[in-house]
């Protein structure tokens, strides 16, 4: 099929009848699996030649400021959990935990457990270039986004074409808040990007419950990178009740598809799915509680230490705690309201550019419209509805968190569920018109310009930074 295709662009170029080798007939086969891998690929390696341009040669060629994943895993390799030496100078004690007279890394460890191989050949986390070695990861998140959607296509559970999955694969790596996190390397945003890619992967893994077992592998790197991508084991639970049930065939309303599908459940393997999906997330959680009891007497797999932190805010942490309804004003203004500052004419000179933006970051909404078109579902699929679920108890708690992300340049903890919300963009239906068009031009604009410009002393007239966090508008 794909021979008599190609033959006349053969016939073009080359000036007669050429028969298309075999090799590339399989490749290219429409709905092969080499097909969507093949183009997985060069999804791939365009993302990460795209990340590594903007990046530029200082977070390639040198570690970045705040490597502390590389010091966690150095630590390691000294059989310690704390910092000999404390915090590093360079990093200007910046999000360093300490408790009984150390210095502790307070972040899920999972990013320091890849590097430490890495570490381990550099010799010192000073020679290891951890941004660069951030950027080869965080093209991963994208590339098996595509193949995510691809397999919600084949199974008829998405009505996108092949093209239309790429180009939402694109507006994902390059469009969202994604993209500018993927860049910077250091510390925060490395948690981003190999949580994107695990979360993929473990998604992947998880429609139709096809590989339970790597499913929760995935799942418990991605949680020990961003524990708010736990909530996202739903997805796999409700797949495996769809997959298990003799009513597969999803039904309108999500509450009766999934009453329907428990009446109708195989229990023993629904319950052999979800036991063995379990393991290694119940692995995680009793490796993550003794690393915890160790260093801060905690026998909880969430405690890693982050209200230890010597920071100027440590004391509304004490009071107030990590989580809290009272971080949630703060928090929902900046994901919802927070814009570009436009400065007086008279003051133009002092403002130094067209516009300021706060580090706080930008609202969601205008760094990435195209989420606007989530409220419109042609089809609210119980998979729609699910992902919704997840991706809104993940917002919520994002936005009792007790900081905000700042620094940023948009709403980065949106990354911690975009790609459910992709899916969501797939499967339900939208039609993607020129309105769509626009708003995916704005999205890849702004986002490219987050991408250049944050954390760059060129574009430092951009941008305004108060260090006490509580200027979130621009003053009167």
């Amino acid at each position: 099929m794909v021979a008599p295709m190609l033959a006349p662009i053969w016939r073009r170029f080359l000036g007669h009848d050429v028969t298309v080798p075999r090799m590339f007939a399989r490749w290219l086969a429409p709905d092969s699996p080499r097909r969507r891998y093949g183009i997985a690929l060069c999804i791939y390696v365009v993302t990460v030649v795209v990340y590594f341009v903007v990046a530029g040669p200082p977070r390639i060629a040198t570690h970045t400021p705040y490597n502390h994943y590389a010091h966690l895993a150095h630590a390691w390799l000294h059989k310690t959990h704390a910092l000999a030496h404390g915090p590093p100078s360079y990093a200007g004690n910046n999000d360093f935990a300490s408790f009984d007279g150390k210095t502790f890394i307070s972040f899920p460890p999972f990013p320091a457990v890849l590097m430490l191989p890495f570490v381990a050949m550099a010799g010192s986390p000073e020679r290891f270039a951890d941004g660069q070695f951030v950027i080869w990861l965080a093209a991963i998140g994208p590339a098996v986004l595509f193949l995510i959607l691809e397999r919600l296509r084949i199974t008829q559970r998405s009505e996108r074409n092949e093209l239309a999955n790429v180009a939402l694969t694109a507006l994902f790596a390059f469009g969202s808040v994604y993209f500018f996190s993927a860049v910077q390397g250091t510390v925060w945003f490395a948690a981003h990007a190999v949580g994107v890619g695990a979360l993929a992967i473990a998604l992947l893994f998880s429609l139709d419950a096809r590989r339970p077992f790597l499913a929760g592998l995935a799942f418990a790197c991605a949680w020990t990178s961003r524990p708010v991508m736990l909530l996202a084991t739903l997805v796999f639970a409700l797949e495996a009740l769809r997959r298990h049930s003799s009513e597969a065939e999803e039904r309108d309303g999500f509450l009766a598809n999934a009453m329907g599908q428990l009446r109708s459940l195989k229990w023993a393997p629904f319950v052999r799915s979800i036991v063995t999906f379990s393991l290694p997330l119940l692995a995680s959680f009793a490796l993550c509680s003794a690393y915890n009891y160790v260093r801060f007497h905690a026998m909880s797999p969430f405690a890693f230490g982050h209200e230890h932190l010597t920071v100027y805010w440590q004391a509304r942490m004490l009071k107030w705690g990590l989580f809290s309804y009272h971080y949630l004003p703060k928090n929902l203004g900046i994901t919802l309201t927070a814009l570009p500052w436009l400065g007086p004419k008279e003051g133009a000179a002092a403002f130094g550019a067209l516009f300021k933006i706060n580090e706080h970051g930008l609202a969601l909404w205008f760094t990435t419209p195209l989420y606007l078109w989530l409220l419109y579902p042609k089809r609210k699929s119980p998979l729609y509805v699910a992902l919704a679920l997840v991706a809104a108890l993940q917002a919520v708690m994002l936005l009792m968190y007790q900081n905000s992300g700042w620094r940023q340049f948009g709403y980065r903890f949106s990354s911690d569920y975009a790609l459910l919300l992709f899916v969501m963009l797939a499967v339900g239906g939208q039609r993607f018109g020129s309105w769509f068009r626009g708003a995916a031009i704005w999205s890849l604009a702004w986002n490219l310009f987050g991408a250049i410009s944050f954390d760059r002393e060129a574009f430092d007239r951009f941008y305004f930074r108060e260090g006490s966090q509580t200027v979130l508008y621009q003053p009167d």
